[in-house]
């Protein structure tokens, strides 16, 4: 009995981990990050301070824990674009059209869920560089398929590739920019950005 004793504890403690997680996130999005509490959160799930701290040491851990957890499903929705059907080039348009509306949808119109990007530039968070490194990932695993299938040349290095067709693309990923940049006349959109890097990437 004691092995499923200690997997029913796990999994109420993920469970509980979760409840904060979702608790918070509700929070921080409609109080703002810097006005809500670790006390306003004890508050709203029914529990003590004591026992948030029990998961999380932090308030700043907590909402990095938010950060990972909505990059893991960004990840997540990636991998599936690199899974479906169609061609390398149907998929590039889709990866980006996708990342762009997915972030002007948590970000570029709640100005409260964006504190949370200007903690996690502040923070400097691995979790943010390491999901920079997932992007990079996708695109090199998409472009690779493009080239085996004919819809672009072959290059020396494919990573490299990757990582500017990223960087080409950050005006319309990173959360500030899209900020920043919304106003300007001239901004390209999602599809006509995706279709200008699709051309560069079929040249010679």
């Amino acid at each position: 009995m004691t092995p499923v004793a200690s997997a029913e504890t796990a999994d109420e403690r993920h469970d509980t981990r979760s409840r904060i997680l979702d608790a918070a996130d509700r929070l921080f999005r409609h109080y703002g990050y810097a006005k809500t509490t670790v006390a306003d959160l004890a508050r709203e799930l029914g529990m003590s301070p004591a026992n948030v701290y029990r998961f999380f040491a932090s308030k700043l851990e907590i909402v990095e824990a938010i950060a990972a957890r909505m990059l893991d499903r960004r990840h997540e929705h990636n991998l599936a674009i690199v899974a479906a059907g169609g061609s390398a080039t149907e998929r590039l348009m889709r990866f980006f059209v996708d990342n762009h509306r997915m972030n002007v949808d948590a970000f570029a119109s709640d100005p409260k869920a964006y504190e949370i990007v200007e903690v996690a530039m502040a923070e400097q968070w691995r979790t943010i560089a390491d999901h920079l490194v997932q992007m990079t990932d996708v695109l090199e695993a998409l472009i690779r398929e493009g080239v085996a299938a004919g819809e672009f040349p072959n290059r020396d290095d494919l990573r490299r590739v990757a990582a500017c067709t990223r960087q080409a693309f950050v005006s319309l990923f990173h959360p500030t920019l899209l900020l920043q940049c919304s106003d300007d006349p001239e901004r390209a959109g999602p599809e006509e950005l995706a279709e200008f890097v699709i051309r560069a990437l079929r040249c010679p």
